[in-house]
């Protein structure tokens, strides 16, 4: 038995770069790197040999565009704060602000160190075809972007750019549709900018997507519109398919009928998005089953289902929702037998860590004389360090 591990296959990762650099080529778009979704930077020679620039939610992930990636980054955030702001801008190249509010917070104090500064604003196109919640940015009450209703015919004056983001790991059918919104509540604006950021969740990495669609797409959208640049940003699409999460059987446990193989990984810890979404993860050499075949492994292991033994994976945390099921394996799993999660270095390695660069709050104690003592404060080391 061995400590968990995740493990990014070097060739996988370049079929994706040069597929990413193709597409960018061929709609004459640019695509660059979301941090939220990988943010591996040891790796990030291989990248800088197809991609040139990276996106940044906060402070940590705009100085590892800098300093790490070595350009500055293409910076959104839904709430810039007074003691992180002026620091982003240095390490920025785009600054999106998420409300008109922001921006006029703002604008004036980035631009007067950074002049250079391209500024945009996040608008919310009010559609999209994200069906669990937790993902969807455009859901009635969403605390992303502007409407084109509460936009001002003539934009801020330093306002050069959109940025919008209304997908998740979906296919160009789904951009086709979205687009026709965006054109339909905001080309009336699109004369008074230089750029547009059609965001994440572009999955084109993935097998059955539509590639000549989306090129297509891009190329129709610029020829209506030459003098925009084109960016998408997704982050998935890079780390898609290119690596794996091993675990081991720690243990065997039944109830009820329903055995669990508990592990030395952690649903809740190490691949919230299977929680969260919620999803259920490919295991190498086991079958994917509904949640019910775990509540009645019997059934599934007559010959009429095809035989095997089927279990739930359990996390080794004390969560007692740390659990999912169910998969069939071959044989019964034994206490060291290894189990291998495929496809886990998008979205879990930098959830694992500080998800989005957010730093953790700092810890004090309060002393009886009303004397504030500091414990513990994270820097920006404890999120790079942590992606090392």
């Amino acid at each position: 038995m061995r400590p968990p591990m995740y493990v990014l296959e070097e060739n996988r990762l370049r079929d994706n770069l040069r597929l990413i650099r193709s597409v960018s080529e061929e709609a004459g778009v640019e695509i660059i790197l979301a941090f939220k979704a990988y943010a591996l930077w040891r790796t990030f020679p291989i990248f800088r040999e197809y991609i040139h620039a990276t996106t940044a939610s906060s402070l940590s992930e705009a100085r590892l565009a800098l300093e790490e990636f070595g350009t500055p980054a293409h910076t959104f955030s839904p709430a810039y704060t007074d003691y992180e702001v002026d620091e982003i801008a240095r390490c920025s190249s785009h600054l999106t602000f998420n409300s008109l509010t922001q921006y006029d917070r703002y604008a004036e104090r980035v631009l007067a160190d950074n002049p250079t500064l391209s500024l945009g604003l996040r608008i919310n196109p009010e559609y999209s075809e994200v069906g669990t919640a937790l993902y969807n940015p455009c859901a009635p009450g969403t605390r992303f972007g502007v409407s084109n209703s509460a936009m001002p015919e003539q934009l801020p004056a330093h306002v050069e750019g959109f940025h919008c983001h209304c997908h998740c790991e979906s296919g160009s059918d789904v951009f086709e549709r979205t687009l026709k919104h965006i054109e339909e509540k905001f080309s009336p604006w699109f004369s008074q900018l230089k750029w547009i950021n059609f965001g994440g969740g572009h999955l084109m990495t993935r097998e059955d997507y539509d590639i000549p669609r989306l090129v297509a797409m891009m190329k129709g959208f610029r020829s209506r519109y030459p003098w925009l640049h084109v960016i998408l940003e997704p982050g998935s699409a890079f780390g898609w398919q290119t690596g794996y999460l091993t675990s081991s059987v720690v243990d065997v446990v039944e109830d009820h009928g329903i055995r669990t193989a508990i592990l030395n990984v952690s649903f809740t810890c190490h691949m919230p998005d299977c929680l969260e979404m919620p999803y259920q993860p490919a295991v190498r050499g086991a079958k994917s089953l509904p949640l019910e075949a775990a509540d009645n492994p019997s059934a599934d292991e007559s010959e009429g289902q095809g035989g095997g033994y089927v279990y739930r994976l359990g996390g080794n945390s004390c969560l007692a929702g740390d659990f999912m099921g169910a998969w069939r394996f071959e044989q019964p799993l034994e206490v060291g037998d290894e189990v291998i999660f495929e496809d886990m270095l998008h979205y879990t390695t930098v959830k694992t860590c500080m998800f989005n660069g957010i730093s953790h709050p700092s810890i004090a104690l309060l002393h009886s004389d009303g004397t504030l003592q500091m414990l513990r404060e994270f820097t920006y080391e404890d999120y790079r360090d942590r992606m090392d």
